[in-house]
């Protein structure tokens, strides 16, 4: 899938200034001028119901932290116990809903799903919860009215997530072509992580059947695929801190897959890799990010709960706002424990959806979908995995197939040999020289661009320059056309000698028009048409 998906980002902060209960909901990123907006809100007491009623059906061992002087609870009228857990479920995410879309927020929520149902894309929604009470809340229930799709099921229109901005900058990343996962088992709880064979399975045994679950689930039917993905799995049970980072720092591992034991705690929450062996959060965010490692994930209990000291939840201290907040680019945990043959359903659809290229918000959204076929809407394991995303992250693992062989942008490029040559260039002693080469030239930070630029203003996939042949019906000469689908914008320098600003948008490219990517103080680059113009000049 492309990455230039719109995104719209929004944040809960509680206002406890002005009155416990008041909140203050923003857009901190829109994929549109004017989609920024702020809005107050108060937690309503029939919104604390349906949440208190929630747990009380769905995790009753939570109970104990929530206030017992709530009144009456509303009524569900079917006594039947599945029918009353769907109304239960579906409650709640209505509810919450129409607590967090109201107002100025979905008016812009709104307009950025026009967006990106003109574009035919769907819409990258983040959400930040500020507020360390409000993270237990299972937010991916969410839906617009009953009957709706649920915001972490519906992968045509939405790709939901959870965000940070408090965040150190993504750093350059590799392009992958291949899943190569280091799994980790750590010490033994409660959980049986993978529900394969006899419960009295040892370690060794476990980890052997869980890696060939993850390479069975990447290989798929190979005779429905047109490519298959290469996997590699390297298991590591009960390993030293030592042993782990050794292993991260030697194989280019693109994600961590951690099963095993786990307990909240104030730097990120401590994983139990053997006995008496723990290793948090802050600790091991220092190596995924030196490694590169995209992806981390956690069949652990708590992975994305935070701390509490006495009745008061810590802020940032979840191990998944942790990983993010030092550069991880995505962090997969549990909100609540998950049965072994549920985290099976999941592991293998969510490994299938990787194997396939799509992007790991979508991944999810699909291995989501399994469970909840699997297991019924009326049942929390759906609800369970919790994915944060970097705010700079695109949510590619690995790159398409298509990328850098032959694609054709829309609309499409003319391949019949008629396209004018044309390059971009550098105004330095001597030049360098990026030529367009196959109708389409990528810019951006990652390293599978055609133009590779280091600066935090440019992001990873920024903008493409592009060849549109004109119609055959029409007079116009072939033009070749700047697509802006950064963060901070192209600018392009005008006619009478000014910066214009590209955003989001396409404009036509004339020979010997001056690019800056990102930010107006960065280096200008020369974007020449060979024949047009002035003569080329390297």
């Amino acid at each position: 899938m492309p990455s230039d998906n719109p995104c719209l980002s929004l944040a809960i902060t509680r206002l406890a200034d002005i009155e416990p209960q008041h909140y203050g909901i923003g857009v901190f990123q829109a994929p549109y001028p004017g989609g920024f907006a702020f809005h107050n809100r108060i937690w309503p007491k029939p919104l604390a119901e349906a949440w208190y009623l929630w747990q009380s059906f769905f995790a009753p061992h939570n109970l104990s932290e929530m206030p017992n002087h709530l009144p009456d609870l509303p009524p569900v009228p079917d006594a039947n116990s599945g029918s009353r857990a769907g109304r239960i479920m579906q409650h709640l995410g209505v509810s919450l809903w129409q607590w967090l879309f109201d107002g100025p927020i979905l008016a812009s929520y709104n307009q950025s799903q026009g967006m990106a149902l003109g574009r035919s894309r769907p819409l990258r929604l983040r959400l930040e919860i500020r507020d360390p009470d409000l993270i237990v809340m299972p937010w991916e229930i969410m839906q617009p009215q009953p009957a709706r799709q649920a915001i972490s099921l519906n992968k045509q229109h939405l790709l939901f997530s959870r965000t940070t901005s408090d965040v150190d900058p993504l750093p350059a990343l590799r392009a992958d072509q291949a899943l190569n996962i280091l799994l980790v088992l750590g010490q033994d709880s409660n959980l049986n992580v993978t529900g394969i064979g006899s419960a009295h399975l040892n370690l060794e045994e476990e980890a052997e059947a869980l890696a060939n679950l993850l390479k069975d689930a990447a290989q798929g039917d190979l005779r429905s695929f047109s490519h298959s993905t290469i996997c590699q799995v390297t298991t590591l049970v009960q390993p030293t801190p030592a042993d782990l980072i050794r292993s991260l720092e030697t194989g280019n591992y693109n994600v961590l897959f951690y099963a095993g034991h786990g307990v909240p705690a104030p730097d990120g929450g401590l994983l139990f890799l053997r006995p008496n062996t723990p290793i948090n959060g802050t600790e091991l965010a220092q190596v995924l990010v030196r490694c590169q490692v995209k992806l981390a994930v956690f069949n652990a209990c708590w992975g994305a709960q935070p701390d509490h000291q006495g009745n008061q939840a810590i802020p940032r201290s979840s191990l998944a706002e942790v990983l993010i907040h030092h550069g991880v680019p995505a962090v997969l945990g549990m909100r609540d424990e998950i049965a072994n043959h549920e985290a099976v359903s999941f592991i293998e659809a969510f490994a299938q959806a990787l194997a396939m290229r799509s992007p790991i918000d979508e991944a999810v959204v699909i291995a989501r979908q399994q469970l909840l076929t699997l297991y019924g809407f009326n049942q929390p394991a759906w609800t369970l995995p919790v994915l944060y995303m970097h705010p700079e992250f695109d949510g590619e693992l690995l790159r398409p197939l298509t990328e850098g062989v032959t694609e054709i942008p829309d609309p499409s490029v003319s391949w019949l040999g008629r396209t004018p040559s044309a390059f971009l260039r550098s105004l330095t002693t001597p030049p360098r020289t990026w030529y367009v080469r196959g109708g389409v030239l990528r810019v951006g930070r990652d390293e599978g661009n055609d133009v590779v630029l280091q600066q935090l203003e440019v992001s990873r996939r920024h903008a493409e320059i592009f060849y549109r042949d004109a119609s055959s019906h029409s007079s116009e000469e072939p033009k070749y056309f700047l697509r802006d689908v950064s963060r901070y914008g192209t600018w392009v320098l005008g006619s009478e000698g000014g910066w214009d600003r590209v955003h989001l948008r396409e404009v036509p490219l004339q020979s010997r028009t001056q690019l800056k990517f990102g930010d107006l103080r960065s280096q200008a680059l020369e974007f020449i048409i060979e024949g047009q113009g002035s003569q080329n000049q390297n």
